[in-house]
């Protein structure tokens, strides 16, 4: 468990501007959320007190993410998710708006909706056996790439330019601890890959 030491903490520097959400969290967001909880693929690590996995929407208005540390929060409320409405890769920063700060994985899923814009939704697990068996069998970060980095977002496009990552629409995060991510052009896309390989 030693190498789970850093998960959940922020690592980029976060500009949070604390204020009610500007915006309606979508119902599917929190039923997704919540339904992977159940499957216990987003969580808490008790021994560590350390949350894991994430769930994010594109919006007009910019990226709808959970925040950090809510693992052990359930059922999942809209005053547990804010808007990240700036990102800045190069200088390793975010700028969000609501009532709690950003997800840690806010720059990889931010990434990805960069990488390709037809991507509406976003969900980051943990599941070590599903992340060992899928390990190079999908497409697989770099092991020496740290999560919530620039690296990391840099790792992300070479996945896009150099892999099947966009028809796979699943990553292995080799470099993360049982990471794993979906995504689709809408959250029932993103749940079901996971659901399959469940």
């Amino acid at each position: 468990m030693s190498k789970f030491i850093d998960e959940g903490y922020i690592k980029f520097n976060c500009e949070w501007i604390n204020q009610p959400l500007s915006v309606n969290v979508p119902l599917d967001l929190k039923f997704w959320r919540d339904k992977m909880h159940e499957l216990k693929q987003i969580g808490h690590y008790s021994e560590i007190n350390i949350g894991y996995g994430n769930i994010s929407v594109k919006t007009p208005d910019g990226m709808i993410i959970s925040g950090t540390q809510t693992g052990d929060i359930y059922p999942i409320q809209n005053e547990h998710f804010t808007l990240v409405t700036q990102y800045h890769i190069n200088n390793n920063s975010v700028v969000c708006k609501g009532p709690i700060k950003a997800s840690s994985e806010s720059m990889t899923h931010a990434a990805i909706y960069e990488a390709d814009t037809t991507i509406k939704a976003i969900i980051h697990i943990h599941n070590k056996e599903l992340w060992l068996k899928l390990m190079n069998k999908v497409p697989t970060t770099k092991e020496t790439v740290p999560y919530g980095t620039p690296e990391m977002a840099n790792e992300i496009f070479r996945l896009f330019k150099e892999t099947s990552v966009s028809q796979d629409k699943i990553i292995v995060m080799a470099g993360h601890d049982e990471g794993i991510i979906a995504f689709g052009e809408n959250l029932n896309e993103a749940a079901n890959i996971i659901l399959a390989q469940l």
